[in-house]
C-alpha cells in the first residue's frame, strides 16, 4: 500500500478551467484527464487522503458514479467547497476538518487550508495544504499537494516528502 496525497481537484468546476489556468478545453476533458491520472497513480489498495475542494458541479448519481471511479481507500479533510454531499458520500474512510499523522516519527499536519504555523513546527512536522492551487509561497517544510501543483494526479509520500527536502536544501 501506498499513501497518497491530493486536494483541489474541484471535479465538474468550469470556473477551474480560468481561474487556476487548468490546460484543459472542457469540464469533460478535465475531469476524464484528472481521473486518468489518479487511476493510473493510485492502485486499489492504496491510500488516497484528499485536502478538500473535491467536487463543484457534480450532485446526485453523477457524483457518486465519479467518487467510486476513483482507486484506493479515501479520506476527506474537507475543504471550503466541499458541499454535505459530498462530504457525506459512502465510501470514504473518514471525513474531517483537520488530521495528523506520524509517519516515520515525523508528523503530517493536514488541512485544506495553509498555516502560518502549525502544530510541531520547529520540530520538523511538514504542514500539508490545499487552497492555493500552486500559487502561494510555501513556507519552509509547506506542501501544497493540489492537483495544480503536481500535473493533476495523486501525490506520493515520498514525492511529497521529497519536495519539503528540497525546500530544506535550497
Amino acid at each position: 500500500m501506498t499513501l497518497f496525497f491530493t486536494s483541489d481537484t474541484h471535479f465538474g468546476h468550469g470556473g477551474a478551467l480560468g481561474l487556476f489556468k487548468r490546460p484543459f478545453d472542457s469540464v469533460v476533458e478535465m475531469n476524464r484527464a484528472m481521473v486518468e491520472g489518479w487511476n493510473e497513480t493510485v492502485g486499489p489498495e492504496d491510500e488516497v487522503w484528499h485536502l478538500g475542494d473535491f467536487a463543484i458541479g457534480p450532485k446526485g448519481a453523477a457524483l457518486a458514479e465519479l467518487f467510486r471511479s476513483l482507486n484506493g481507500r479515501k479520506h476527506l479533510v474537507a475543504g471550503n467547497n466541499d458541499s454535505p454531499e459530498a462530504r457525506a458520500l459512502p465510501g470514504w474512510a473518514s471525513v474531517s476538518p483537520y488530521a495528523e499523522m506520524e509517519i516515520g516519527g515525523r508528523l503530517l499536519v493536514m488541512c485544506h487550508f495553509p498555516f502560518r504555523s502549525w502544530n510541531r513546527m520547529a520540530k520538523g512536522a511538514i504542514d500539508l495544504h490545499g487552497h492555493s492551487h500552486g500559487t502561494m509561497k510555501p513556507l519552509l517544510r509547506q506542501v501544497d499537494v493540489g492537483v495544480d501543483a503536481w500535473n493533476f494526479r495523486p501525490a506520493s509520500l515520498d514525492e511529497v516528502l521529497e519536495r519539503a527536502a528540497a525546500r530544506r536544501r535550497a
